[in-house]
């Protein structure tokens, strides 16, 4: 039982998937940044589409690809060698679709400077990951604590409402995100060592890459 909920974890929070959650917080934090007044808006939609047919699937789509091909032995890539093109593929993504946001003025620089900080963890990854495993899980959930926290400091929001339709607006405080955030980080990594995938050292390492190129990034839009 245990296992099939660290799986459920594993799953949900895809390192493939942080960027399509990174799009829907800033949304709805503050949709006025996008020029839309709700998440719900027709812009924030095919938006949130791009973002996610660009970073998940596509990549994903290319991992089924190389599994069918026999370039790789599962899709877990529990091996180092597994994920080097893998790696590739999804880089040369990412910089695609960075770049057409770089020209997408509707587009806020924060969520363009989360996209950079992605590239640049993703990278740095992919050549640590040429001499010692490291957890895609952990970059990514890194990064998405690193985009709570300079979401935080930037725009110094309270909270935020989200409107539940019939079930009403619930109100969320800005703190009770970056707890549940930390919460969530440590489920993803306890998860990665219940299904044997990583150690303590490829957790932490991930971790810290995909925080602190949160950081790199932001220096190059402030």
């Amino acid at each position: 039982m245990l296992r099939y909920i660290a799986y459920f974890f594993t799953v949900v929070f895809h390192p493939l998937l942080i960027l399509s959650y990174m799009l829907i917080i800033l949304l709805l934090v503050n949709p006025y940044l996008f020029g839309v007044s709700h998440i719900g808006d027709g812009h924030s939609i095919i938006l949130i589409l791009i973002i996610f047919l660009s970073t998940f699937f596509i990549p994903f789509f290319s991992v089924l690809m190389l599994k069918f091909l026999d370039f790789i032995e599962s899709l877990e890539m529990q091996q180092r060698s597994d994920r080097t093109v893998p790696y590739i593929i999804t880089a040369v993504i990412y910089l695609s679709i960075f770049r057409y946001l770089l020209h997408f003025p509707k587009v806020p620089e924060a969520y363009k400077s989360f996209v950079l900080g992605s590239i640049i963890g993703l990278f740095i990854a992919f050549f640590i990951n040429l001499f010692s495993k490291i957890s895609a899980h952990a970059v990514g959930m890194g990064g998405l604590l690193g985009m709570i926290v300079i979401t935080m400091l930037l725009f110094s929001y309270d909270g935020f409402a989200v409107n539940l339709g019939a079930l009403g607006i619930f109100y969320m405080s800005t703190q009770s995100l970056l707890i549940i955030t930390i919460l969530l980080t440590g489920i993803v990594g306890t998860s990665r060592m219940i299904l044997n995938a990583h150690n303590l050292q490829d957790l932490y390492g991930g971790f810290l890459v995909g925080f602190s190129a949160q950081f790199i990034a932001l220096r190059f839009f402030i």
